[in-house]
């Protein structure tokens, strides 16, 4: 007699939910969006470039059983966009529209565009929605009729010259704002990109940032936010719009190096996972992330955990946290011991990420940087991190003054902590007592000069 055994759950994996790619040829199988709909969870994959490039990957659905389906609908590409639509009771995801009760359409016409993002339209929300493509195709859809306009460029539009990477679009405060987040090697010398932070407002596109960014979210309901997140050299970057104030840069560590580069950066999110509770994965950390700002400011942002894993995007659905992954990329057998391409999905609860890799990091608001004279640097995030060192360096021929100032309430308000002087092209450190903590730090120098301001977070 033969003794079976049946393993279904391996540390919040369920094997058998595992979606894989063809043979011939080996591409990439990421999850790229999820959203709980229909009384099931539909998530779209996508191969590394434009369709045709591999199969196996498409539009599929998991029932209350655990029971995963390929819908017959499904076509090979390469998405990561997803909408619900309100007034029509539509999901948008991939190039698939879904009804409520679970009737799928195709949009041909978007098949074989790399599809990263779906927003709200800009002055007719009700009949048609933006469709933003990886290369910097923007169109408004009709959610009736399903016919597409491409209204823009926006490598053109944006001035992006080399290989464009878009990778998210909002519509909230009469913009559409568009983030693309082209960074490679020959970049980090300049400090810049072909990244981009843009906005239009149905006449004009303009440029606010260019770095690389990677995704906006929004508090919709709860609070007037509006949040992009991206980095450069010199740390990850939290760009937040507020009606009464404008755009706000504020600054957060990196938690990993293996997410810098355009194609690596896969996908950070920012969503609801528990009610009026949001998540943020960003630059190898995950973040509470307040859905409220008071008093014009943000604050309350808090680490949870360092990870490297690939979170394509992650939803809540039946009680349970789940994390879309990208587990294995052959591309193209550039990677000639990954095998098949492949990628599954991790059930949990919100509560389990603190059990992952303790909040660590680094970064700070200046890397070689142009910095004036009593000119504050940008705010960087402090609070939810034991141990703290700072890096001071310069290259005046004079000794400079750096004047650290804490916002220990978050509010927007700085207090003087201490000043650390450092002689002509000179180097000091400073070693925060152990937990000490405040939701802001920023930094004054004395003199104009090229600094470089750097925290690490252990």
């Amino acid at each position: 007699m033969t003794q079976q055994h049946t393993v279904d759950v391996i540390s919040g994996v369920v094997p058998r939910l595992a979606v894989k790619a063809d043979h011939t040829p080996r591409s990439e199988t990421g999850i790229g969006a999820l959203m709980p709909w229909a009384d099931r969870l539909w998530f779209v994959t996508y191969v590394a470039h434009k369709a045709p490039t591999g199969g196996g990957t498409g539009l599929f659905f998991i029932d209350d059983d655990l029971q995963l389906t390929k819908h017959q609908e499904s076509v090979v590409g390469t998405y990561a966009n997803r909408l619900v639509h309100k007034e029509t009771d539509q999901l948008f995801i991939g190039p698939h529209v879904i009804d409520a009760e679970g009737n799928v359409r195709t949009i041909d016409a978007l098949v074989d565009v790399r599809l990263t993002a779906t927003c709200r339209h800009l002055t007719d929300p009700a009949n048609k929605v933006h469709v933003l493509g990886m290369e910097g195709e923007f169109f408004e859809l009709d959610v009736h009729t399903l016919a597409v306009k491409q209204l823009a460029d926006l490598c053109l539009e944006l001035g992006v010259t080399g290989y464009a990477h878009f990778k998210d679009a909002y519509t909230r405060h009469g913009r559409v704002v568009v983030v693309n987040n082209s960074y490679y090697e020959q970049d980090f010398p300049t400090g810049e990109s072909e990244g981009r932070l843009a906005e239009w407002d149905g006449t004009t596109w303009t440029t606010l940032a260019k770095t690389q960014f990677n995704t906006l979210s929004s508090a919709n309901g709860m609070g007037d936010a509006l949040y992009a997140v991206g980095q450069d050299r010199a740390s990850a970057l939290f760009h937040v719009y507020l009606p009464e104030t404008g755009w706000k840069v504020y600054r957060l560590p990196k938690s990993t190096h293996t997410q810098d580069h355009a194609f690596t950066t896969e996908w950070p999110r920012i969503r609801e996972v528990e009610s009026e509770r949001l998540l943020m994965d960003a630059s190898g950390m995950f973040y509470e992330l307040p859905s409220l700002t008071y008093g014009n400011a943000v604050w309350g942002i808090r680490p949870i955990s360092s990870h490297l894993r690939i979170v394509g995007d992650f939803c809540s659905w039946n009680g349970l946290l789940v994390l879309a992954g990208d587990q294995t990329t052959p591309i193209h057998d550039a990677n000639p011991v990954a095998g098949q391409p492949q990628a599954n999905l991790w059930f949990g609860k919100t509560d389990d990420l603190w059990s992952w890799g303790k909040p660590q990091g680094w970064g700070g608001p200046w890397w070689e940087t142009a910095v004036e004279a009593d000119v504050p640097s940008d705010p960087y995030l402090m609070t939810g991190f034991e141990h703290k060192c700072l890096h001071l360096t310069h290259d005046a021929d004079t000794a400079v003054d750096f004047h650290l100032e804490v916002d220990f309430m978050g509010t927007g308000t700085f207090r003087r902590l201490r000043t650390i002087p450092v002689g002509p092209k000179g180097y000091e450190a400073f070693t925060f007592p152990t937990g000490f903590s405040a939701h802001w730090i920023r930094i004054v120098p004395s003199a104009s000069c090229e600094a470089t301001a750097q925290l690490v977070y252990t």
